[in-house]
């Protein structure tokens, strides 16, 4: 994902704006940021963004929490442990 301009306003000045086209509109009287303030607010989220890619791809992996308590039930907490921890070590932290 791609983080935009509007994202980086939005996150500068809450969410009281509007963008149509490339004209944005401050809804609550906030002072708009300066262009290089967006621009480094982009790359801040961007950089965000991508280094939590591991927490979204093992998001996807893990069974879900009905499956992990049964397993915890049958397994029990190192079982879980080491179920969990495959998905873990295929998506280290950054």
């Amino acid at each position: 994902m791609m983080i935009n301009k509007l994202s980086a306003i939005v996150s500068l000045v809450g969410e009281s704006v509007k963008m149509s086209g490339d004209e944005v509109f401050y809804l609550d009287g906030q002072t708009p940021p300066s262009e290089s303030a967006i621009d480094a607010e982009v790359i801040r989220l961007q950089a965000e963004y991508d280094s939590n890619e591991y927490q979204r791809s093992r998001a996807t992996e893990y069974p879900t929490w009905q499956d992990q308590l049964d397993d915890i039930f049958h397994n029990g907490i190192d079982g879980w442990k080491a179920t969990i921890q495959v998905t873990k070590d295929k998506y280290p932290k950054g």
